[in-house]
């Protein structure tokens, strides 16, 4: 079995959703994660859980959302704490492509979200757009854990976060003809590894240009079975028993 750490299954993206769940069944995906960013798709992604049997949610404020409310995203995770359903703290980071000019809220806004993760015993999701430095600094003040979401820093950078507790998140990303994700990805133990497709975006080649979704984990998973010159069988077993450690299903 497969499980997509990442996606954003949600209503804005998705006709279907039931076309979804059951196209990633049919293609070993038995647990799909879905990541909120924000406090309206931190709703949305609750009846999902309920909806799904195989749907578990992350709860969290995407760092462009650095204005919302804190508190009402703390309050929702205290009400649905006790959920099996409920996963992780995220999609949380920082994120400096686009936004320059609120650095200090992005900051303010990630370090509160690790630290309720923290306080609730959660991993978190993390998400990192050119603000490396700033995020490993964050992380260090906290006893969290989790998945680097997306990675694509350096070998260096990999292994700071592995050594701090942290699982690497592989996705299509890797796949791309120009990235160089798969030479850094290819020198990290799988031990350290989980899959994931932040559909609908990043669609792993060769399907890149349409939309993503999570039936194509096992592509990913083919792909880092190919570079890493071990089985299918092998990937799929290694990164679901590193999933077990993250999330204790």
């Amino acid at each position: 079995m497969l499980t997509d750490t990442h996606c954003h299954l949600l209503k804005c993206y998705y006709e279907d959703m039931d076309k979804y769940v059951e196209e990633a069944k049919a293609s070993d995906v038995g647990r799909i994660i879905v990541a909120a960013t924000n406090l309206q798709e931190c709703q949305e992604v609750i009846e999902l859980g309920k909806r799904y049997d195989n749907v578990y949610y992350c709860l969290g404020i995407h760092p462009e959302f650095y204005d919302e409310d804190f508190q009402k995203l703390e309050k929702l995770v205290y009400e649905v704490l006790s959920d099996p359903k409920f996963v992780a703290i995220g999609e949380i980071g920082l994120d400096y492509h686009y936004d320059k000019e609120h650095k200090v809220e992005q900051i303010a806004l990630f370090k509160k979200q690790l630290k309720l993760a923290e306080d609730v015993d959660l991993p978190v999701i993390v998400h990192n757009r050119e603000s490396t430095q700033d995020m490993v600094d964050s992380l260090r003040d906290f006893k969290t854990r989790g998945i680097i979401h997306c990675f694509s820093g350096s070998l260096e950078t990999a292994k700071i976060l592995i050594k701090m507790g942290y699982y690497i998140g592989v996705g299509g990303v890797m796949t791309f003809k120009n990235s160089k994700v798969d030479e850094i990805i290819k020198e990290l133990p799988i031990e350290n590894l989980t899959l994931e497709t932040d559909a609908p975006f990043l669609t792993p080649e060769p399907f890149r240009g349409s939309q993503n979704a999570s039936k194509y984990v096992k592509v990913i998973a083919e792909y880092l079975a190919n570079i890493k010159n071990i089985t299918l069988d092998e990937v799929m077993k290694k990164t679901e028993e590193n999933v077990q450690d993250i999330f204790d299903f």
